[in-house]
Formats: structure tokens, C-alpha cells, sequence
């Protein structure tokens, strides 16, 4: 059965919000029973962008994760509720049903994600629905993916199958994969926000003038072990990326 995936690349995200707004559009002053109810007017980001910066001057990297409820196959919050307050339906969408979970402040603590919001006024656990009550309308894609200038937002509905090949192609992973929950949202270019990098440029003083050395090979090196090579580019710049935090001493040749 074909089921809902959600594909963030961070790469082409840029901060500007238009999810996170687009979300707040939909919801705040809206309810749509058997679905959600109202988005408080402050403090809930059902769409919630964070953000990285990476690095020292002059080589700096900023990413941003844009991360929401991930429709986990092995959702926390279905474990943790009560009276079959929260749901999966067949498509894959993850429902806290609005009238069911009234009171059930402990799904908010179940998520790893941070992605359900307690409504105070309400006494109500909430999060980004997938815009399930559009999608049943006929609507192709969630609001996220429609508003979403730059294209970092997509949704597909296909087989599981399907959607383990396509990631596979694409490199694509999990955000926090040691929970287990099998998520069904994606991100590209996750290392952008969860590893560190070394750069450097390269300059050469010859008879009085300093330039860039382009085409030169750069070894990357831990233990006396060889990780990688690199070329620097014309201006005389390298980086090896993908590095885990803390992860030690590494050699430059």
C-alpha cells in the first residue's frame, strides 16, 4: 500500500519560514474535527527550523532542519496513550485525535522529537497533521511542500518499498535514528547539521606575491590511516566534511 513520506533537503533550505507560517495560517483560528484543533496564536511551532553554524572565520557553513512531528512507524506517542488517543492510519499519518487526547499531557514527554506541543488553553497535546484533512480532500502535497520557495519540502506517497530504494539513491536519512521509531520523514544533506568539518587554504609566496595555490592534493589522515583526499579549488581552498563531532586529533599533508 502506498503511504506518505515527507523529504527535506538541507541543502535548499534557507531559514525563510514560509513552512512554519503556511502552518500557523492553516491552524490558528481553524479546527478541523477528527483531525486537529486550533493552533494557539504563540508558542506552538508545529514546524519548528533549527539551525547549525558550523566552523570558524573565514569558513563558516549555517544549516537549517526543519523538523515537525515524523509520522514515526514505531511512534512513542501511540505507546504512551490512552483510550487509542493517538493514531496511524493507513496512509502512514500519525492523528492525535483532539477530543480523545484532551488531558494527556505525557505525550508531549514521549516525543524525542520535540514535535507535540501542549495547548494550554485546550489541555491538549498537538502537532503538524501532514495536512491530512487537505490530502483528503484531494489535495497532491501538504501546504509545507506547496509554500516552500527554494524546493526543500517534498512529499511522495509510494510503497515502502519504493521509498527505501529512492533513499537509498538519494542518501537519504533519519533525524535522531538511535530512537528506532521509524520515521517516515527524510532529510538530504543531513551531515550539514549533525557532523563537523576541516578546512583550510592553501597560499604561496613567490618573489613577493602571495597567491592561492590551486590543484594542490590534501590528505586527510587519523592514527597514520589515510580517510581522504581532496584537491583544492582556484582559490586555493579544501574541506573535508562529514566528520563526527569530537571525534579526535586528524593530520593535514
Amino acid at each position: 500500500m502506498e503511504k506518505w513520506n515527507l523529504i527535506i533537503d538541507l541543502d535548499n533550505c534557507t531559514n525563510c519560514n514560509a513552512c512554519v507560517l503556511a502552518c500557523s495560517d492553516e491552524h490558528h483560528g481553524n479546527k478541523f474535527p477528527g483531525y486537529a484543533a486550533q493552533m494557539p496564536k504563540h508558542g506552538h511551532k508545529w514546524i519548528d527550523i533549527k539551525s547549525k553554524v558550523r566552523g570558524t572565520a573565514p569558513v563558516i557553513d549555517a544549516a537549517y532542519l526543519p523538523v515537525m512531528c515524523q509520522h514515526c512507524d514505531e511512534a512513542p506517542c501511540i505507546k504512551a496513550a490512552n483510550n487509542n488517543a493517538v493514531t496511524k492510519r493507513p496512509d502512514g499519518i500519525v492523528i492525535i485525535d483532539p477530543i480523545k487526547a484532551k488531558g494527556q499531557k505525557q505525550l508531549v514527554e514521549a516525543c524525542p522529537y520535540q514535535a507535540i506541543f501542549w495547548n494550554e488553553d485546550l489541555q491538549l497535546p498537538q502537532h503538524w497533521i501532514f495536512d491530512a484533512h487537505l490530502l483528503d480532500q484531494g489535495w497532491k502535497e501538504p501546504r509545507a511542500q506547496q509554500i516552500c520557495a527554494t524546493q526543500a519540502i517534498w512529499s511522495m506517497k509510494v510503497e515502502d518499498s519504493q521509498m527505501l530504494k529512492f533513499a537509498e539513491r538519494e542518501g537519504l536519512e533519519h533525524y535522531l535514528p538511535q530512537y528506532g521509531t521509524k520515521p517516515r520523514v527524510w532529510y538530504k544533506n543531513l551531515y550539514r547539521y549533525t557532523t563537523s568539518f576541516i578546512a583550510g587554504s592553501l597560499e604561496v609566496d613567490k618573489d613577493g606575491i602571495v597567491d592561492c595555490v590551486e590543484g594542490a592534493s590534501i590528505e586527510l589522515s587519523k592514527d597514520n590511516e589515510a580517510l581522504a583526499v581532496t584537491t583544492s579549488d582556484n582559490f586555493g581552498d579544501f574541506k573535508f566534511d562529514g566528520l563526527q563531532d569530537n571525534s579526535g586529533k586528524y593530520q593535514i599533508k
